[in-house]
C-alpha cells in the first residue's frame, strides 16, 4: 500500500498536461518521462517523435532524447502537438533540464532542444506552442522563479522566434542586448558540461564574444547542418543579416542563445504570442499550477489547526 502511495506521489510531481490549443491542434506536455513512464509508453512516444523527424528532414537523428538514452529521458520535457481530427503527431519540442551553477549557486537551466514540424503543418502558426508554452508552464510550476533558457541553432527563423519570445536573449537581432556576466557564466557552464544535449562534440570551438559555436555539426546533430540558402528565414531581415554575417555555414556554425525567463517575459508571451482563442485554456493551466505552488502553501501556513510537521523556509546543509 505504501509503495502504491509512493508511486502516486512521485507521479503527481511531474507534468503530464493535455490541452486543446485550437480547433485543429492538441498539445501534450510531459515532464521527465524517464522517471515515471513505463517502457511501452516511452517507446510509443519516441516512435511518434522519430516519425515527425523523418517526415521533416527525410533522415533519422540519434542524439538527445531521440537516442532513447534513459538519462536524457529522465531530464527531458517533451511537448507534442497532435492533429485533433486524425490524432497523428505533427510537431514536437524536446527540452532538456540541465543542472548548472550561477554565482556559486546550483540552478537548473532549460535547453529548448530539437524542434521539428511536419512539412504539411509548417505554415499553421504552431511556433507559440513549441517555443514558449512549456517554459511558461515550468515557470509557474516553480513559483515564478526566473529560469535560464538556452537555444542552439543556425536557422534564422528559430533565432528570431526565440528573441521575440524571450526579450532577454543574447544574441538578439532586434535590439542591442547586453551580454551580462550571468549570460556568459551560463554559456560557459553549458559548453563545459552539456554539449551532448544538443549534439556538439568536445572539439567544437566557442567564441565567447559572439556566442558562436564553431564547427558544431559533429556529435550527433550532423544531419541538421544546412546552407544559408536552405535555412528557413525570418520575416525580419535583421535576423537573416545577423546569421549571414556572423555564422560560417560551410564550416557549420551555430549561435548559442541564452535568455532569462522572468515575469516580464512570461507576461509578454501570454499577451502577444498566444492566440486569443487559445489563451483561456493556457491561463486555466497556469492558474492551476500557481495554485499548487504558491497559494496552497500560503493557506497551509496560515492554518493554525493543522500541524506543519517539518517545514523550513530554506534548505540547510
Amino acid at each position: 500500500m505504501f509503495q502504491v502511495i509512493r508511486r502516486i506521489r512521485q507521479r503527481l510531481r511531474y507534468l503530464d498536461l493535455t490541452l486543446n490549443a485550437s480547433r485543429s491542434v492538441r498539445i501534450r506536455v510531459v515532464e521527465r518521462p524517464g522517471l515515471w513512464m513505463d517502457s511501452a509508453r516511452l517507446d510509443a512516444m519516441l516512435a511518434q517523435m522519430r516519425g515527425v523527424v523523418r517526415r521533416g528532414i527525410g533522415k533519422d537523428l540519434d542524439y538527445g532524447v531521440l537516442s532513447g538514452d534513459p538519462e536524457r529521458l529522465r531530464r527531458a520535457v517533451v511537448t507534442l502537438l497532435y492533429d485533433r481530427d486524425s490524432g497523428h503527431p505533427i510537431a514536437f519540442n524536446a527540452l532538456s533540464i540541465m543542472p548548472i551553477e550561477v554565482r556559486g549557486r546550483p540552478v537548473e537551466a532549460i535547453h529548448l532542444g530539437l524542434v521539428m514540424v511536419d512539412p504539411g503543418y509548417r505554415t499553421q502558426g504552431l511556433s507559440w506552442g513549441l517555443y514558449g508554452l512549456t517554459c511558461i508552464l515550468l515557470f509557474f510550476r516553480r513559483g515564478l522563479r526566473p529560469i535560464w533558457i538556452s537555444n542552439v541553432t543556425q536557422v534564422p527563423a528559430i533565432i528570431g522566434k526565440v528573441a521575440e519570445v524571450f526579450v532577454t536573449a543574447y544574441p538578439n537581432p532586434f535590439a542591442p542586448s547586453r551580454r551580462s556576466f550571468e549570460h556568459l557564466s551560463v554559456a560557459r557552464e553549458i559548453m563545459k558540461s552539456h554539449r551532448h544535449v544538443f549534439g556538439v562534440d568536445a572539439d567544437a570551438g566557442f567564441d565567447e564574444a559572439r556566442f558562436v559555436i564553431t564547427d558544431a555539426y559533429r556529435g550527433g546533430s550532423d544531419n541538421l547542418k544546412k546552407t544559408f540558402d536552405a535555412a528557413p528565414k525570418h520575416r525580419d531581415e535583421r535576423v537573416n543579416a545577423l546569421c549571414q554575417r556572423e555564422l560560417d555555414y560551410q564550416r557549420g556554425d551555430d549561435f548559442l542563445q541564452v535568455a532569462r525567463l522572468d515575469l516580464a517575459s512570461a507576461r509578454k508571451y501570454l499577451l502577444r504570442e498566444v492566440p486569443r482563442d487559445s489563451l483561456p485554456a493556457i491561463l486555466s493551466q497556469v492558474a492551476f499550477l500557481a495554485l499548487g505552488r504558491i497559494v496552497l502553501p500560503l493557506v497551509h501556513w496560515l492554518n493554525p489547526r493543522e500541524p506543519m510537521e517539518d517545514l523550513r523556509a530554506r534548505n540547510h546543509a
